[in-house]
C-alpha cells in the first residue's frame, strides 16, 4: 500500500512540475561595468613604519630600570628591585603619567594566598 501511495505522489509531483514556466537567469543590475574597465584600486600608504623600540638600562643600587622609548618616547618601564618581584610602569595616554602594572597583569605567575578555614567556633 505504501508504495502504490508513494509512486502516485512521485507522479503528481512530475506533473505539477511538468507545468511550471522555465525559470530564466536575473537580467545584470543596471550600471554593471566589466572588472577589466575598472579603475585600478589605489592601495593604502602605510604613514611610517613602526620598527623597534629603543630599550636603555640603568643599574641603580637597589633597582635595575629599562626604559622602553618609542620614537623618542618613553612609554613604558620595567623595574626589576634586588628585592621583590619586577613591575612595570606604563603611561597609556602618552601624557607622561606612569601607572604601575604588576608582573601578574602581564601573563606572569600570580601569587595564590589560601584561604581556607581551618577553625571557626
Amino acid at each position: 500500500m505504501k508504495t502504490v501511495l508513494t509512486s502516485l505522489m512521485l507522479l503528481a509531483g512530475s506533473a505539477a512540475m511538468a507545468e511550471l514556466p522555465p525559470i530564466d537567469p536575473p537580467p545584470p543590475p543596471p550600471q554593471s561595468v566589466p572588472a577589466e574597465q575598472l579603475p585600478p584600486v589605489e592601495k593604502p600608504k602605510a604613514s611610517k613604519p613602526i620598527g623597534e623600540p629603543e630599550v636603555r638600562i640603568i643599574e641603580k643600587a637597589d633597582a635595575t630600570i629599562a626604559e622602553y622609548r618609542m620614537n623618542g618616547r618613553l612609554y613604558m618601564m620595567k623595574v626589576t628591585p634586588k628585592v621583590g618581584a619586577p613591575y612595570f610602569l606604563y603611561d597609556h595616554e602618552g601624557n607622561g603619567q606612569f601607572e604601575r602594572i604588576d608582573n601578574a597583569d602581564f601573563g606572569g605567575p600570580r601569587l595564590s594566598v589560601p584561604q581556607w578555614t581551618l577553625f571557626s567556633w
